[in-house]
């Protein structure tokens, strides 16, 4: 296995790819280590993120070089895949409950920015439309990038409203636990 690298955006995440399929469907983050309890590969850094071919690593030091921890980061995935671990995730694809505004918003999410995003190591999950207001999760390497807002307002946030006219704005939702690492 020939696992090769990719930087991010975010000088503190990295991409690796395994050049085989990480997930079948969808993404799945892992926060911190609590959250990472399921998985081998998540429970050594700040926070991993599989994407569909991809493996996100950000580390929780900054000013630890990445040279010192990809020998570590590369055995771990090699060990990973060797052991046939199922990893597995279902994305947040439009359903029969949904009006119109929000399958068309979940539609371009998949379909047009969600690969974007994932070609930088990261994903953007749909948490919900409220009063013209599109609540998105970032994840990987986009979580703790100092270009996401840019990402948010100038490129998703324009495309939805293009496409979509009740979309007002865009704001990123963070989880309890991504409140408390940030403080």
């Amino acid at each position: 296995m020939f696992v090769q690298t990719q930087d991010t955006p975010n000088p503190n995440s990295l991409k690796f790819l395994p050049g085989r399929t990480v997930l079948d469907s969808g993404t799945m983050n892992f926060a911190g280590p609590r959250e990472a309890y399921c998985s081998p590969l998540a429970r050594w850094r700040k926070s991993v993120f599989f994407g569909p071919d991809f493996i996100t690593i950000t580390k929780a030091d900054a000013d630890l070089e990445w040279k010192v921890i990809k020998p570590d980061v590369f055995a771990t995935i090699m060990d990973f895949f060797t052991s046939g671990l199922p990893v597995s995730v279902m994305t947040a694809t439009p359903s029969d409950e949904d009006d119109e505004v929000v399958a068309m918003i979940k539609e371009l999410l998949d379909t047009r920015i969600r690969p974007t995003v994932q070609e930088d190591g990261g994903d953007v999950i749909y948490r919900g439309f409220d009063d013209g207001v599109v609540k998105l999760k970032l994840q990987g390497s986009c979580t703790s990038c100092p270009s996401s807002i840019v990402t948010l307002k100038s490129g998703i946030q324009n495309m939805l409203q293009f496409y979509i006219p009740e979309v007002e704005s865009v704001e990123q939702v963070k989880d309890d636990e991504e409140e408390v690492a940030q403080v």
